[in-house]
């Protein structure tokens, strides 16, 4: 006999109640936040039971708003983004906005074509962190988790894996807080993505903004902003 486990966003394990996010984030310097990049910065995703219908932006938004009320609030990032999409719509309209958080992901439309131009997406990524960081403001980024596959692509798992990478050496460059995602515990849970199969349901949202505010925390506690979490 099967058990089916219920599972809400209070029963999530890999989950954090507003309340102790908040105190997490006491001592947060950060009042104006903002995202760029494609449709996972902007935290699209289906509805999942049990979880509040919140992507990842605004969860952590509203994590910042019981530190700081006033926090402005600024989601430029946009569905079917690429890293020159980003790079020519986005950044000047960040640039205004005067951010002192902003969260960069983008380079995954880029890996839907025939055969994907590495170099470019390595460089048109590197103008936008570069574009971001200029701002002055504290970046945050996260990797694509494994369970993001495109079958139509026998080197989909790669070519997720090189962008990962692209990330990871532009976080280090920037002393972006990373949270790394490809091979979160998370990712085998069957019911993570959308019925699209590539954006994380509210489910995954509600943990990928806990790790977002766990990395902001240690940033804060520890002053290191590279990959891991705070319990």
């Amino acid at each position: 006999m099967t058990t089916t486990t219920h599972r809400t966003e209070e029963s999530d394990p890999f989950c954090l109640p507003p309340e102790r996010a908040a105190d997490l984030l006491a001592r947060a310097p950060w009042r104006r936040f903002a995202t760029v990049g494609d449709s996972l910065a902007a935290g699209t995703g289906d509805p999942s039971p049990g979880y509040a219908g919140l992507g990842w932006p605004d969860r952590v938004a509203g994590v910042l708003r019981r530190v700081h009320p006033g926090l402005a609030y600024l989601k430029a990032a946009e569905a079917g983004a690429t890293a020159a999409r980003t790079l020519s719509t986005q950044l000047d309209r960040l640039a205004g906005f005067a951010p002192d958080l902003v969260h960069v992901s983008c380079g995954v439309n880029d890996l839907f074509r025939p055969v994907p131009d590495y170099a470019a997406i390595t460089t048109t990524l590197a103008r936008v962190f570069e574009r971001a960081a200029a701002s002055g403001a504290q970046l945050t980024t996260f990797t694509l988790g494994r369970a993001f596959v495109v079958p139509r692509f026998a080197d989909w798992g790669e070519r997720v894996r090189r962008v990962n990478d692209i990330t990871r050496g532009l976080a280090a460059d920037h002393g972006a807080v990373l949270v790394d995602m490809w091979d979160h515990p998370v990712n085998d849970r069957p019911d993570l993505l959308s019925a699209d199969r590539i954006h994380f349901a509210a489910a995954g949202q509600a943990v990928l903004a806990t790790e977002i505010v766990k990395g902001l925390a240690r940033l804060l506690t520890t002053g290191t902003a590279g990959e891991g979490t705070v319990a």
